[in-house]
């Protein structure tokens, strides 16, 4: 079970963030993740197995992003005894049903999706595919072999240009932008539809743009911290004034850990970082820690780009306990600290 702790263990070198995780009462059935080779899957695991808690992990290692990573980023956890990775499909329906079968999670952590709203206007059946249904054969199977608790990963993107700031989980989100942030929406309701079919415990996410040690080579942060460091141009759509609530993946850990621990009937939390920063700020941040001036390649914004993000956290602070610490600053010094460990 997880003891109380330091919420996150940050790269050599960097300061930790001041939060903590909870007490998680699970009994030594493993916790399935999947989307483990992942930014945050592998992040949370690596947490979890901190705690002895068991892990199963599950990715395909699909190259939407070179799968050496993936493989990097799991380098630790495959070294230790209560972890075992499973390299499979979502939409391979049988193999989903037997790994389940073979293992028997208690609780699945359901974090492994296509990701990015440009690439999904470009191939809406492949995230339908993966997405939808791959996210049904999971619940399938879990309730077909006796999971109790399930967390699926939502995103900001279901509240697209949602008029009224900062968003609330209450907020009406019928009208996503996106074909990424559609199908994330309809993930939601179609979890709520196997919560009240099958009494299964789901808790629904929404991550506010996650950044930190292990993010995506494709993602702003990670991009721009290369760029300016080489002295290239990093590509600035709009003006910059549109924003985003930046939160680190520290407390991105930290927030699911207590999701799980508090997992009942059927519930949707935002997990942010409850600080908006303009692009202008986020660029100006990166110089700072870098230590370099920006070259700025300005571009007309992109069709699917939502002008704004900002979580209303107040439910998950009263019924999770959730409360992130790491500022902007800290954060970006932390994964700047990583890619340089890289190099």
């Amino acid at each position: 079970m997880l003891r109380l702790r330091e919420a996150w263990d940050p790269p050599q070198n960097s300061k930790p963030s001041t939060g903590f995780c909870y007490h998680i009462p699970m009994a030594q059935r493993p916790i399935l993740i999947t989307g483990a080779a992942g930014f945050i899957g592998s992040s949370l695991a690596d947490q979890l197995l901190t705690q002895n808690i068991p892990v199963i992990g599950l990715d395909n290692f699909c190259d939407f992003y070179d799968p050496a990573i993936k493989h990097r980023n799991i380098e630790n956890a495959i070294k230790q005894p209560h972890y075992q990775i499973v390299q499979a499909d979502l939409r391979d329906r049988q193999t989903i049903a037997q790994t389940l079968a073979t293992h028997k999670p208690q609780a699945i952590i359901h974090l492994a999706a296509m990701a990015g709203v440009r690439p999904s206007i470009e191939r809406p059946d492949l995230y339908t595919e993966v997405n939808l249904n791959g996210t049904v054969n999971l619940l399938d199977a879990a309730i077909a072999h006796g999971v109790e608790k399930f967390l699926f990963a939502s995103s900001s993107s279901v509240y697209g240009n949602n008029e009224k700031a900062p968003f609330a989980e209450s907020d009406r989100v019928d009208h996503p932008i996106s074909p990424y942030a559609a199908t994330k929406k309809a993930g939601e309701l179609i979890c709520h539809s196997y919560h009240h079919l099958n009494q299964l415990p789901i808790t629904c996410l929404r991550f506010f743009t996650v950044f930190g040690p292990r993010q995506r080579p494709d993602l702003a942060i990670n991009k721009f911290l290369k760029l300016v460091s080489s002295g290239q141009p990093i590509p600035v759509f709009g003006d910059g004034s549109t924003s985003r609530d930046y939160t680190f993946v520290g407390d991105i850990v930290n927030g699911i850990a207590q999701s799980l621990e508090h997992c009942s009937d059927y519930h949707i939390y935002n997990l942010g970082g409850d600080s908006p920063v303009t692009l202008n700020k986020l660029i100006a941040t990166i110089e700072q820690v870098v230590g370099k001036s920006a070259i700025i390649d300005r571009k007309p914004m992109q069709p699917g780009d939502v002008n704004r993000t900002w979580a209303d956290l107040s439910k998950a602070r009263k019924e999770l306990g959730y409360a992130p610490s790491t500022s902007l600053l800290n954060g970006i010094t932390q994964q700047w600290q990583w890619l340089q460990s890289l190099a």
